[in-house]
Order: C-alpha cells, then structure tokens, then sequence
C-alpha cells in the first residue's frame, strides 16, 4: 500500500481544522493539526510534505513560522487567509510560501491546490529530483540530480517553486519566458493577470538568493516580454 501524504494544517480555529481535515482525511491524506505558529514551526519537519499556514495566529503570525519553517523543509506551504491585499501576498511569497488561497474557500479549489502542489514536490520537485547532469551558470550550479543549487561551492536555499522557476529558464537558455509562460509552466494552473505579482515576487527572491546583481545577472529581465538566462 502507497505511503499516504501527510499535510499539517496550522490554524488558531479549530473548526476550520477539523472541517480542512475531514475532507483531506476523505481524500486519502494523513494529515496532523498546529493550533498557532510555534506549534506549526515544531511539527514540521520532514515527514511532512505540504503545509497549510494561517496568518493571523497568536504566538506568532504565519509570515514568522514560514520563515522559520524554511529552516527545516522546503515542502510547499499554502497561505489560508483572510488577508487578500496584495502586499499581504507579497510578504507570504517573501517568506517562503508557494500559493496563497483567501478565505472562504471552496473545498474543490483547495483540493485542486494541494494537489497540484504536491505532484509538483513529489514528483517534480525536492523529493525526487532528476537524474541529468549539472547546469552551470558562472558561479551557480544546479545539481538536477539531488534538487540542489549552489554558488561558489555553498549551498542555496531555494523554495520548490524558485527551484522550478530557476530550472525552467535554465533548461532553455536564450528563451525569453513571458510571466503567463512561468506562471502555467511552474504553477500548473491557468493564468490571471493577478497571478503578475506572484510571479515578479518569486523572480525576485530567486535573483537575491542566488547573488544575482546588477551588471552580473544570471536572469535578464527583457522589458516587455519577461525572463531569460543567457
């Protein structure tokens, strides 16, 4: 029998606990339960492959416990929130999040997204890994091999989602990848203009992680059309 998928579901109400859980539950998934942030931060570790944060919880805010989870895992973790603003958004990419999902919620539309999230780490993405050579980008390597990226010989911690970001422009160098082309490649959904930020934010948070500085640029941004690698 297939090992189940465990989800850790962080939130300070316990209703929408029990209500998200039921119906993982009925999905097949194993899922376990964080009443605030630094419950979230302790129970994710690597048995777990997907996160559903909160935002507003006491103890601490999900923006903390994602950044401090991060130090741990890089399972994907979803923002279930009632903060829609789009700085909001940003700060939940900024801290390492992958998707953000506004409350109320329908349950197919939370289905849909833990899911494409999953196959995206589990089969795509940090648990399995590819089995090609490295790619070299001057000081930046990507070992497909075991998912990691290094420069200069450190190790870069990157989320699932930069990851893939990173190894879809590279894979295809001297392409110019349009946000829409990212967006649907990297997310797996259909594209909405609102999905602009959510991309532009990954972008920018990968060029920092890996030292990418003005006049030394790994990703070129091509003004009007979107993103590529020499």
């Amino acid at each position: 029998m297939a090992e189940k998928q465990k989800i850790l579901i962080a939130d300070d109400d316990p209703e929408i606990r029990e209500v998200v859980r039921v119906l993982l539950e009925s999905e097949g998934f194993e899922v376990a339960e964080a009443k605030d942030g630094i419950e979230a931060v302790r129970m994710a570790d690597d048995s777990v492959d997907l996160i559903l944060l909160d935002i507003m919880m006491p103890g601490q805010s999900g923006f903390a416990a994602c950044l401090d989870i991060r130090k741990n895992t890089q399972a994907p973790i979803i923002f279930l929130t009632a903060k829609t603003q789009d700085s909001d958004k940003t700060m939940g990419f900024s801290a390492g999040g992958d998707d953000y999902l506004a409350k109320p919620f329908s349950f197919s539309e939370l289905l849909a997204r833990v899911k494409a999230a999953l196959r995206r780490y589990l089969v795509y993405g940090a648990k399995q890994g590819g089995q090609d050579s490295p790619i070299q980008l001057g000081e930046v390597e990507i070992n497909r091999a075991n998912r990691s990226v290094t420069r200069d010989g450190r190790e870069v911690q990157l989320t699932d989602t930069e990851y893939k970001i990173l190894l879809l422009l590279a894979e295809s160098r001297k392409k110019v990848f349009s946000v829409q082309n990212i967006y649907e490649s990297v997310w797996e959904e259909p594209y909405y203009y609102s999905s602009n930020n959510t991309v532009m934010v990954h972008v920018r948070n990968l060029r920092r992680k890996i030292g990418d500085t003005a006049g030394n640029e790994i990703i070129r941004t091509v003004w009007g059309r979107g993103y590529r690698i020499e």
